[in-house]
């Protein structure tokens, strides 16, 4: 990882002096360049005579090449979807037809809905088995998984980290396991994509999603789905108008077109340039890239050690460190403690959230000296 650490980057957000907030997991700020984008996209709204049939095309276009450059993979590979949930959904209508009885599905215990009610679908309507990795007593998500990727294994469903503690899984070594057995890679990257390097070279993801309103800074409603150059062929979750060749040529849209817009767009939602959410998500997207991935990781990872070291002080449980994810970790309450620590932090406009039985700290490049400060002493006075 770079050593590169950047300054606080409050002012680019609109966050006021008294707020300290630690809970970017559960919902991140939005950037006063991506709100000032959106406003904007309203007002082309309001005056639709400007738009042109490109105006339907081309925001996406942006979307896939920044995907690209930010993130790595080919710009083609990328769809522009709404949700995870449609990512996951996609990937799984994609490979529903190779499952069937003996076929086995492996998903992580507690995973986020998104990355296990598709495969439970699947798995309903072909007769195979969903087979759940339980939760590693000794934390490690990645030796836990591989045990699990044997013959008859068709998908692994993982992610870059546990959602509810920010728990590393080595996806190099998952996706080495995967191609061994012949399994596909499913990746959920939403709590990661955005402030966790990642190797599209190593990994090798048949499909990777993940909703934008976390660590992608975007809008409600944009997301991400990369599908590996082997499925790109097959049928789309929906079938759009825009999906399909020669779609900018309105005039001929009723000479339905047989063949499907090249690379991945046959699997972007209907309506893919919303004027109202995409501009923002170009916006935050931009960003990301000026302030690099790696640097990002390097910037949290040193916020989230101060505020470790506090914890740990305090007699909270933590991961191990090297177990742990740059950006995010949960910790276990000392047990002397039987208030509710989210809530109480709360009404001292400092917010955090808790995920099963862990208290989640998720900060982003917003946070200031004088915040980490305010987390301590709370955190002194509520629980020391």
């Amino acid at each position: 990882m770079t050593s590169i650490v950047l300054s606080p980057q409050r002012a680019l957000f609109d966050i006021p002096d008294d707020v300290a907030y630690f809970n970017c997991a559960y919902n991140s700020p939005l950037l006063k360049a991506a709100r000032d984008r959106l406003h904007e996209g309203v007002g082309t709204k309001c005056h639709p005579w400007e738009r042109t049939a490109a105006s339907f095309f081309d925001d996406a276009e942006t979307i896939r090449g920044l995907a690209s450059d930010v993130f790595g993979g080919d710009a083609d590979g990328y769809a522009v979807v709404p949700s995870s949930s449609y990512g996951g959904s996609t990937a799984a209508r994609v490979i529903e037809p190779l499952l069937g009885r003996g076929s086995k599905i492996v998903v992580m215990e507690e995973e986020f809905p998104s990355n296990y009610l598709p495969w439970e679908r699947s798995a309903h309507e072909t007769g195979a088995e969903v087979v759940t990795v339980p939760t590693p007593a000794d934390g490690n998500w990645t030796n836990a998984i591989l045990a699990r990727i044997e013959a008859g294994v068709k998908v692994v469903a993982a992610a870059q980290c546990h959602w509810t503690n920010g728990a590393f899984v080595d996806l190099a070594a998952i996706g080495q396991a995967c191609r061994a057995v012949g399994a596909v890679l499913a990746l959920d990257l939403t709590q990661s994509f955005g402030a966790v390097p990642f190797d599209f070279a190593a990994v090798q993801p048949d499909f990777l999603y993940a909703s934008g309103y976390k660590w992608l800074l975007c809008p409600y409603g944009f997301g991400l789905l990369y599908v590996a150059p082997a499925w790109r062929a097959a049928r789309p979750l929906e079938e759009s108008w825009q999906n399909r060749e020669n779609a900018e040529d309105f005039a001929g849209l009723v000479k339905y077109a047989a063949n499907y817009a090249p690379g991945a767009r046959r699997f972007d939602v209907s309506e893919t340039v919303v004027p109202t959410t995409i501009p923002g998500a170009i916006a935050a997207l931009e960003q990301i890239k000026a302030w690099r991935v790696p640097a990002i990781a390097a910037s949290l990872a040193a916020t989230n050690a101060r505020i470790a070291a506090c914890l740990e002080d305090l007699g909270f449980l933590l991961p191990p460190a090297e177990s742990r994810c740059p950006h995010m970790f949960g910790a276990q309450i000392p047990e002397r403690y039987r208030g509710n620590l989210v809530a109480e932090l709360m009404t001292r406009r400092i917010y955090i959230s808790q995920r099963g039985s862990a208290v989640r700290f998720a900060p982003h490049l917003h946070i200031s000296a004088d915040d980490l400060t305010r987390l301590k002493e709370a955190l002194r006075q509520i629980v020391g």
